[in-house]
């Protein structure tokens, strides 16, 4: 698998990793691992840290709470069965709103920076033109994020410190779990609010409205990101349970999706958001009854998904 440091400005980043951190600095991310890894599986969380900084609550022209619509709040609860299961789970604590994992290294808008940008940074990506960078402009809604331009500095700082490190755990955990197995699948996990969900026309956080909108989309970058037995086994699953399911619309996969998803190379990806009426109050940002309930079926699922890679790799 290319290691994503060969990647333009990052050769300094990775020097960064690999060092000690500073003292005091919080940790960008937490590996939940079993003693032994029984299962082909990694999963990751990298959208819903909340460790908010406090440069980035200063700079910011919105309330803690408004920073969190962009959160995928209590993903990493809902999978942290990964290591009782035999399977690492990877989360980031840095918010999304702050370094996005889920992006290219340098997906940055030039219109939010004091002076120009190095010219390995990708300015015209959709994510970019959406305000979704790797450094967003904007929350989940349009709520613009800065009242003044930053310093590129300021932006790569977050970047070294965040991260690289993030995706260098990454990389590692998916490369061990390859050794060890001969095949991996990544469960990329995230969240979707209710009113961006496919067939979704109600109020946010309503319990009927899950009955209305699709509970899952799951994304392989349409076909090119994991075999498609990874997507039938997964889709049959949740449907058999009752969930409605969409395939890659409008969630086709991101950037972690794209990149470390290699089938020619035995290395899977599958992309997974959930419809967040299905287990919190999107209003009070609460878990609701349900969640239980969804998290035994997310355990279930992560399972019969193990199952699929066990018999590719035979």
């Amino acid at each position: 698998m290319d290691d994503l440091f060969a990647a333009p400005g990052a050769q300094a980043a990775r020097r960064r990793a690999e060092s000690a951190p500073r003292a005091g600095e919080p940790r960008s991310y937490r590996i939940d691992a079993p003693k032994v890894q029984r299962l082909p599986l990694v999963l990751a969380s990298p959208h819903s840290g909340r460790d908010y900084p406090s440069d980035l609550l200063e700079a910011s022209r919105l309330d803690p709470r408004t920073l969190r619509r962009s959160e995928d709040c209590y993903v990493d609860q809902l999978f942290d069965f990964a290591a009782g299961i035999g399977a690492p789970l990877l989360t980031a604590l840095f918010p999304r709103v702050y370094v996005d994992a889920n992006r290219e290294p340098f997906e940055l808008d030039p219109a939010m920076f004091e002076e120009r940008l190095p010219a390995y940074a990708n300015t015209r990506s959709p994510r970019v033109a959406a305000g979704l960078g790797t450094i967003a402009r904007v929350v989940a809604g349009g709520a613009e994020i800065y009242g003044a331009k930053l310093r590129f500095d300021a932006a790569k700082d977050r970047i070294d410190r965040h991260y690289w490190p993030y995706h260098e755990a990454l990389q590692s955990l998916l490369k061990q779990t390859l050794e060890t197995f001969g095949i991996c699948l990544l469960l990329d996990c995230h969240s979707m609010p209710s009113a961006n969900a496919p067939g979704a026309g109600r109020a946010i956080g309503t319990q009927a409205g899950a009955r209305d909108a699709i509970d899952f989309v799951l994304g392989d970058c349409h076909g090119s990101a994991c075999d498609r037995a990874f997507m039938i086994a997964a889709e049959r699953f949740l449907s058999e349970r009752g969930y409605r399911v969409a395939r890659n619309q409008p969630y086709a996969g991101g950037f972690v999706t794209r990149h470390y998803g290699r089938p020619a190379e035995a290395v899977h990806a599958l992309q997974i958001e959930i419809n967040r009426a299905l287990y919190m109050d999107e209003r009070s940002l609460e878990p609701l009854p349900a969640f239980a309930a969804l998290k035994k079926d997310l355990q279930a699922l992560s399972l019969q998904l193990a199952e699929v890679a066990d018999e590719r790799a035979c």
